[in-house]
C-alpha cells in the first residue's frame, strides 16, 4: 500500500453537502483553501495542500447534495397504465442520475481524471455510506483504477478531522447494501400498492378522490396505523365511575395538607360509602409514622437522535422535521456533533473536559460550566445504547451568534450536555401516614437540598412541597373528610413525541427517517393536527386502515416492516446477504398484494363509511376494474402469466406479463 501512496499527487475528497465540504476544507487548509466553481453552482471546489499518506498532496474537496443517483423502474414500466401493478414486484430497475444532479456528476467525472485517490467524506451512517458508493461508482466509471478511502468522523472540528485523515479506512459495502435493499423494496412495494389503490379508488369514489394520489409506504402505513389505533381506543373507551376518600388537614391559615387514600379508589359505591361512614363515626386521625428519605431527580441521559426529536417537540415545540433540518445545519457549521446517532453513552476515549471548558464564556450557562470543572470535572450519566459509530449529540464549538430556532436548539443541546455531565438533583422526602378508623392515608412533602443539574436545565421541573411537622403517635382532628366521585379518563390522542416513541419501540423506520414518515402521512391528508398539536386521523386514513385490516392483513400493524428493519440491520452487519433478504421480502409483500387485490371490495366497503356510497358499475365495467392476477409462470421468460379475454369475447387465454418483449401465450 505504501508503494501505491508514493504515486499519489492529487486527491479528490467528496462530502455529502457543500457546507460540510467548505467546513472540512477550512480546517484542513487552516483557512487557506482556494475556491473555484464546479459545474453545479451549489457545489463549490476547494483546493489546498495537505500532508496525507505521509506525503504532501494537493486536495480537491467538493461535494454532492445528498443522494447522487436514484432508483427507478426501466422506462416501459414507469407509466401508470403500462402494466399490471403486480408486475412491479419483478420488473427491472436501474440507477440513474436525476437531471438536477447531472452537473454534480459531471464535476466528479472531470475532477477525478487528474486524481490518483478518492476519499469519501460523506456522513458516517447508512445513507452516507450508500451515497459514498454512488460517488465511487461514478468516479470508477471514468477512472477504474482510482484508489478509494473512507474518512470516518463524528463532528467537523480540528481534532476530529485530523484523526479522520490519520486513520483512513475502507468504505463498508455491507452498510451500503442495507440501503440498496431498503430502496428497492420501498420502490417496488410503494409503487405497486400506490398504483393499485389510487387507480381503483379514484374510479370507485370519483366525487372525493378523483384527483387524489393515494400513496402507500411500508413505513408510512404502520405510522398511520398508530394514529388510527389510538383514535379508535378513545372512541371505544367507556368511562367508569370510581369513588375515593379524601382527607384535608389545615393546621393553620397558611397550611393545608391533603392526605391520599392508601386504597387509591374503589369502583363499588356501597363499599366506599361504608368505609367513609366508618371514618366519619370515628374521625380522629392518628399519626402512624413519619419517615424521611433522600430523594433524587436524575439528570438526563446523553442525547441520541430519537430523544432529540422527542424533547424538541415536547419542550421547544419544534417539529421533528424542522429539528433535524436545524441540527444538520448546526453540524455542518461545526457547532454540534453528528446529529444522527443511536448512542446514549459517552465513549471512554472522548475527553469531555474541553467541551465543557469552551462553554465557560457564555453569560447564561458559563458559570455552571465553570462549577462542573471546579467540582471534579464532568461525570456524565450514561445509558446503555451504542451504535459503535457516533457519540451522543453534544456541542463541539461555542457560538453566541445564532438566531431564532437555531439558537433555541443549540442552547437546548448545550444545556442538555452540561446537565448530563453534572449531578442529580437532591432532596429530602418526608412521608406522613395516618390512621382513621383503620383506614390508612398518607401525604408527602419535599425539600430540595441541591438543585444541581436543574440550575442549567429549565426544561425539567421539581418543586419544594412543604408540609407541617407531624410527630408519631399524636392525634389531630381533620379539617375535612370527603367521599369524592370521579371517572376514568380515555387515553389522549398522540403527540409527535408519542408517535416517534411508538415508531422506535416497534422498529418502524430509523432515527434518520421518523420525521420523514410523519411528514408523509400529514401531506397525504391521512392525518391532521388538533389545536394542541395532537394527531387526528382523517376519513381517508381511517378508511384505508380499516379496509386493509378487514382483509385479514393488518398492514397498518408494525410487524411486516419491523421484520424488514431487523433484516436490514443484519445485512449492514454482514450477517445476511443482500440478495436473499431482497428475495424474501419481495415474495412476502407480493403475496400480500395479490391477496389484497382479490379482496379489494373490502377496501371499497370500508371507505364508503367515510366517503359516501361507492360508484355503481355494470358487470363489464366491474370486470375491467378487476386486475388480472398471476396464474402461472411463463416457461419462456419466467414472468407471471395472467388470464385475459379474447378481443372477440369468445373465450380467454393466458398472456405473459412480459409482453411485448415476450409474446408467449396459451389458448
Amino acid at each position: 500500500m505504501l508503494l501505491e501512496f508514493e504515486i499519489i499527487k492529487k486527491v479528490l475528497c467528496v462530502a455529502e453537502k457543500n457546507d460540510a465540504a467548505k467546513g472540512i476544507a477550512e480546517l484542513m487548509s487552516n483557512g487557506r483553501s482556494r475556491r473555484r466553481e464546479g459545474l453545479s453552482v451549489y457545489n463549490k471546489i476547494y483546493e489546498y495542500e495537505y500532508n496525507l499518506f505521509g506525503q504532501n498532496v494537493t486536495i480537491c474537496m467538493t461535494s454532492v447534495s445528498g443522494h447522487l443517483l436514484a432508483l427507478e423502474f426501466k422506462a416501459h414500466f414507469q407509466k401508470w397504465h403500462s402494466c399490471n401493478p403486480v408486475m412491479l414486484f419483478d420488473a427491472e430497475v436501474e440507477k440513474y442520475c436525476p437531471d438536477n444532479f447531472v452537473q454534480i456528476k459531471r464535476t466528479l467525472e472531470r475532477e477525478v481524471r487528474q486524481c490518483q485517490a478518492l476519499v469519501i467524506w460523506t456522513d458516517c451512517d447508512r445513507e452516507g455510506e450508500n451515497i459514498g458508493y454512488e460517488i465511487i461508482d461514478v468516479c470508477k466509471d471514468v477512472k477504474p483504477n482510482i484508489q478509494v478511502f473512507r474518512a470516518r468522523f463524528s463532528e467537523i472540528t480540528p481534532n476530529s478531522i485530523r484523526r479522520a485523515c490519520e486513520s483512513l479506512t475502507e468504505p463498508d459495502i455491507n452498510v451500503s447494501d442495507a440501503v440498496e435493499v431498503r430502496q428497492e423494496l420501498d420502490l417496488r412495494i410503494g409503487a405497486a400498492f400506490t398504483r393499485f389503490q389510487t387507480l381503483r379508488l379514484q374510479k370507485i369514489f370519483p366525487g372525493s378522490l378523483s384527483n387524489q394520489l393515494i400513496s402507500y409506504g411500508s413505513c408510512q402505513f404502520p405510522t398511520l396505523g398508530f394514529v388510527v389505533e389510538r383514535f379508535k381506543a378513545i372512541q371505544a373507551f367507556i368511562p367508569e365511575t370510581f369513588f375515593k376518600i379524601k382527607v384535608v388537614h389545615e393546621p393553620s391559615e397558611e397550611e393545608s395538607v391533603e392526605f391520599g387514600w392508601k386504597r387509591h379508589r374503589l369502583f363499588n359505591h356501597t363499599a366506599c360509602l361504608v368505609l367513609y361512614q366508618m371514618c366519619m363515626e370515628n374521625p380522629m386521625a392518628t399519626v402512624i409514622s413519619v419517615t424521611t428519605k433522600p430523594k433524587s431527580k436524575w439528570r438526563p441521559l446523553p442525547l441520541d437522535t430519537v430523544e432529540l426529536e422527542k424533547l424538541a417537540s415536547r419542550k421547544l415545540k419544534i417539529g421533528a422535521k424542522e429539528t433535524m433540518k436545524i441540527a444538520e445545519k448546526l453540524y455542518t457549521q461545526g457547532f454540534i456533533s453528528y446529529p444522527r446517532t443511536e448512542t446514549n453513552m459517552f465513549p471512554k476515549n472522548l475527553n469531555l473536559v474541553p467541551l465543557v471548558e469552551q462553554q465557560r464564556q457564555d453569560n447564561e450557562w458559563g458559570p455552571f460550566a465553570r462549577r462542573i470543572l471546579e467540582s471534579g470535572g464532568p461525570t456524565p450519566r450514561n445509558g446503555n445504547k451504542s451504535d459503535q459509530a457516533h457519540p451522543p449529540i453534544h456541542p463541539s464549538k461555542y457560538t453566541n451568534n445564532l438566531q431564532g430556532n437555531e439558537r433555541r436548539l443549540y442552547e437546548f443541546i448545550v444545556r442538555h450536555f452540561l446537565a448530563c455531565c453534572s449531578k442529580d438533583a437532591e432532596g429530602q422526602e418526608m412521608t406522613v401516614e395516618i390512621d382513621i378508623a383503620k383506614e390508612r392515608f398518607s401525604a408527602s412533602g419535599l425539600t430540595i437540598i441541591a438543585r444541581n443539574y436543574l440550575e442549567v436545565y429549565p426544561y425539567d421541573k421539581w418543586y419544594n412541597k412543604v408540609i407541617p411537622l407531624y410527630a408519631p403517635d399524636t392525634t389531630f382532628q381533620p379539617t375535612a373528610i370527603e367521599m369524592v366521585e370521579g371517572q376514568t379518563s380515555p387515553p389522549q390522542l398522540l403527540t409527535e413525541a408519542d408517535l416517534i416513541s411508538l415508531m422506535e419501540k416497534h422498529g418502524i423506520g430509523t432515527d434518520a427517517t421518523h420525521a420523514e414518515h410523519i411528514e408523509t402521512i400529514k401531506s397525504r391528508m391521512y392525518v391532521g393536527l388538533t389545536t394542541d398539536q395532537r394527531f387526528l386521523p382523517g376519513e381517508l386514513g381511517m378508511g384505508l386502515v380499516e379496509g386493509y385490516n378487514s382483509m385479514g392483513y393488518e398492514m397498518s400493524k408494525p410487524d411486516l416492516r419491523a421484520e424488514l428493519e431487523a433484516d436490514l440491520k443484519l445485512v449492514s452487519e454482514g450477517r445476511k446477504d443482500k440478495a436473499s433478504v431482497l428475495r424474501h421480502h419481495v415474495a412476502k409483500y407480493k403475496a400480500v398484494f395479490i391477496e389484497s387485490v382479490k379482496k379489494a371490495k373490502k377496501l371499497d366497503e370500508a371507505l364508503s363509511s367515510y366517503l359516501g356510497e361507492a360508484q355503481e358499475f355494470t358487470e363489464q365495467e366491474e370486470q375491467e376494474l378487476e386486475m388480472p392476477l398471476p396464474v402461472r409462470k411463463c416457461l419462456q421468460c419466467s414472468r407471471d402469466m395472467v388470464l385475459k379475454k379474447k378481443k372477440d369475447n369468445t373465450g380467454k387465454f393466458l398472456s405473459c406479463l412480459g409482453y411485448p418483449a415476450c409474446k408467449a401465450c396459451i389458448f
